[in-house]
């Protein structure tokens, strides 16, 4: 089982804003950070400030992964020719733990690295059990059969608050899930505004 670092909502409360557009974020119900010193008011953010938030937002939104595999991804990005943060953004989206969680086979990113962690996925027939599995497009990912009547696949399932993406092919009945294509930023649903390119500015200084 995988070590959750920090609680989903104290992400929200930090950052501001409901970031996976969770009906139960505190977030929709004050606006302000955690802790008695929360209501402070806040000072405006330097250009390094805002960059800082914008890496700590993207990289929670995907589980909070950790800053080296984060930093890992951001290297791996800029060796890519093109758009250093729409390559970022590929990148992440072909996480395992992302699809499965993007599939509506897990109702949290968090819930998806654990669902994996167990051994409940499998990848073109073979099971996987770590999250950062990066997924090829035409990559078959399936629910193994055991585990399609879990109550975390079912409760996921019948989530309104989002929908699949088009870029992932998505067989609700067999619990399979395919990456049809590598995915750019205006693909992603994200619940709230993603600025990749501000993380390479963070990473480039």
């Amino acid at each position: 089982m995988t070590k959750r670092m920090e609680s989903k909502y104290k992400i929200d409360r930090r950052m501001g804003e409901n970031i996976w557009g969770r009906p139960k974020s505190p977030v929709n119900r004050r606006e302000y950070g955690p802790g008695q010193h929360g209501q402070r008011r806040k000072s405006k953010l330097s250009d390094y400030g805002v960059q800082l938030k914008a890496k700590q937002k993207l990289r929670g939104y995907y589980g909070n992964i950790s800053e080296r595999q984060f930093r890992g991804i951001y290297q791996e990005a800029r060796r890519l020719k093109g758009d250093s943060g729409a390559h970022m953004i590929g990148l992440l989206e072909r996480r395992l733990d992302a699809l499965i969680f993007r599939a509506k086979f897990v109702p949290t990113v968090f819930a998806a690295r654990q669902f994996i962690s167990h051994g409940h996925i499998r990848v073109n027939g073979k099971r996987v059990t770590i999250p950062s599995y990066r997924v090829k497009v035409g990559d078959v990912v399936e629910v193994k059969e055991k585990s399609k009547q879990l109550a975390l696949v079912l409760e996921a399932q019948a989530l309104a608050e989002r929908d699949v993406p088009d870029y992932i092919d998505v067989d609700s009945s067999k619990l399979t899930a395919k990456l049809s294509r590598i995915p750019v930023i205006s693909d992603v649903p994200y619940a709230v505004q993603m600025e990749p390119h501000l993380v390479v500015e963070y990473y480039s200084r």
